[in-house]
């Protein structure tokens, strides 16, 4: 059995808790590795080995900087293949969506490689008599990400780049489901020539976490994962003095409008619901069909599903893999059986699905849920699976007031021909990332991740801008060089410009 241990210093550690957790491959069900659970001890391990290498880093130039991270950035595409297939088989998502993971990562490395631009300052001569006003960003310090296992390749690199790019040092604990890739993400940073200690990695779980979030020299903390966990993370690091990024669940709303091109909005909102088994934050898991779209939406929908092409992620003719863990199988197919049991009409049933000659994955096939409600458990819980519920509203008034009644804001998206009704929606609803005719608004690496309401807790979003200014904080200095004078003194009032 292959044991996945940690990264700290620059090297591979194996992990001395003597507590572990098992890795499966999804597509077979079977267990492929064992991951060590790191103890307090070894978190505060990694931490002093950030703290030492800070020294050194985070003086370090920007030049410096840059130069490795377009190192790492070409290792990284060079090791593309690589990744996105230690994605597939610790994850279970079909390779070209691994693939496009990777990618999507890599460009916010690639953001990152502009870190000289983006860490100017501001300057302003003159803002009184003899006196200039500056401002620059300095790093924070030890700063670290905990990070979910649906993306464990792209979130990751959300969070690192940048905080690297910035003169921070960084630990990462990774997720535990699917850990392999962020320790081949480190070897590639040593390639690079990053110095040791820079980029850390601890796996493990909840002894992990908590001892990051307690550790009094992280000065922050970026996570993406569940709203109630999010919470939790965003309320035990700030009462520890830390700065805080937690970004949580969703329950993201695709709006169909009567004048929308049907199939065309069927093709997208069913990519969108059952790409990647569902498992995205942003993925569409409730469809809202506004006047008389409902039953011809569906009809559509349901066609769509059961035309997706169920297998193995590393069948090059699977379009949709398996989730994780059986566990999270058990817990899909129970919201499916709840939802019939609630009055829902199950249009496609996705339980029961067996792929021929992997018996015992963990899969589970698009479903589409008709005639569901708000109360319903399957609307107003995130999923995180292939299940799509349908809603109904008679207008497009009542479809915002819908988006905007769920706690979670993180992406929606409105299809229809009408650029009044896309305005209007996009200015009305109370949502962070919005699409039009487009329904993963997943925006670029050079604009900023995140939601509103109950999924996103903290002062910034991640990556792009607020990304920045996450990692670093800013200092103004008020500049005087008075030539020497008879007769110069100071004043006791407030000072004024003049």
């Amino acid at each position: 059995m292959r044991s996945i241990g940690h990264w700290v210093g620059g090297k591979p550690v194996e992990g001395g808790s003597g507590r572990a957790g098992p890795v499966y491959n999804p597509a077979t069900g079977e267990q492929q590795a064992s991951v060590a659970f790191a103890s307090t001890e070894e978190v505060d391990e990694a931490v002093r080995t950030a703290s030492a290498a800070l020294v050194d880093w985070g003086v370090s130039s920007l030049s410096q900087r840059a130069k490795i991270l377009f190192s790492f950035r070409e290792l990284l595409n060079s090791h593309l293949a690589e990744l996105a297939g230690m994605v597939v088989d610790e994850h279970g998502k079909v390779y070209s969506d691994a693939e496009g993971e990777v990618q999507r990562g890599l460009e916010v490395v690639e953001f990152a490689c502009g870190i000289p631009h983006l860490l100017k300052g501001e300057y302003s001569d003159q803002v009184s008599r003899g006196i200039d006003v500056f401002s620059y960003r300095q790093p924070l310090g030890v700063v670290a990400g905990i990070t979910p296992f649906n993306f464990p390749a792209m979130v990751p690199m959300w969070m690192y780049p940048i905080a690297i790019a910035c003169g921070n040092t960084f630990v990462l604990k990774p997720s535990e489901r699917d850990p392999s890739v962020s320790i081949r993400v480190a070897e590639l940073w040593a390639e690079a020539g990053l110095p040791d200690g820079v980029f850390n990695v601890v796996n493990g779980d909840k002894v992990a976490v908590d001892a990051l979030l307690e550790h009094p020299d992280v000065a922050a903390v970026s996570f993406v994962g569940s709203t109630p966990i999010a919470r939790y993370v965003h309320s035990k690091a700030t009462s520890s003095g830390k700065r805080v990024q937690a970004l949580g669940g969703a329950k993201n709303h695709a709006v169909v409008l009567p004048d929308a091109d049907l199939s065309f909005a069927a093709d997208h909102v069913s990519a969108a619901a059952f790409g990647s088994a569902g498992e995205r934050c942003m993925a569409i898991s409730a469809a809202v069909a506004v006047g008389d779209a409902g039953d011809a939406l569906v009809s559509a929908l349901t066609e769509r599903a059961d035309a997706v092409v169920v297998g193995p992620g590393r069948d090059e003719g699977s379009e949709m893999g398996p989730v994780v863990t059986e566990q999270a199988k058990e817990r899909i197919t129970g919201y499916i059986e709840r939802a019939a049991q609630a009055g829902a009409r199950l249009a496609r049933d996705g339980r029961g699905l067996v792929v021929p000659g992997h018996e015992r994955g963990f899969f589970v096939g698009p479903t589409v849920v008709d005639q569901v409600t708000t109360s319903m458990e399957v609307y107003r819980d995130e999923i995180f699976g292939p299940v799509l519920s349908v809603l109904r509203a008679g207008t497009v008034d009542e479809a915002i007031a819908l988006v905007n009644a769920n706690p979670y804001g993180n992406g929606t998206a409105v299809f229809t021909s009408s650029g009044e009704a896309a305005r209007r929606f996009h200015r009305e609803v109370n949502v962070g990332m919005i699409g039009i005719n487009v329904p993963i608004p997943v925006p670029m690496a050079y604009y900023s991740f995140g939601g509103w309401k109950d999924s996103l807790f903290g002062e910034r979003r991640i990556h792009g801008p607020e990304g920045v200014g996450f990692y670093t904080r800013s200092k103004v200095v008020t500049s005087r060089w008075p030539a020497p004078r008879a007769g110069a003194g100071a004043s006791l009032q407030f000072p004024t410009s003049s």
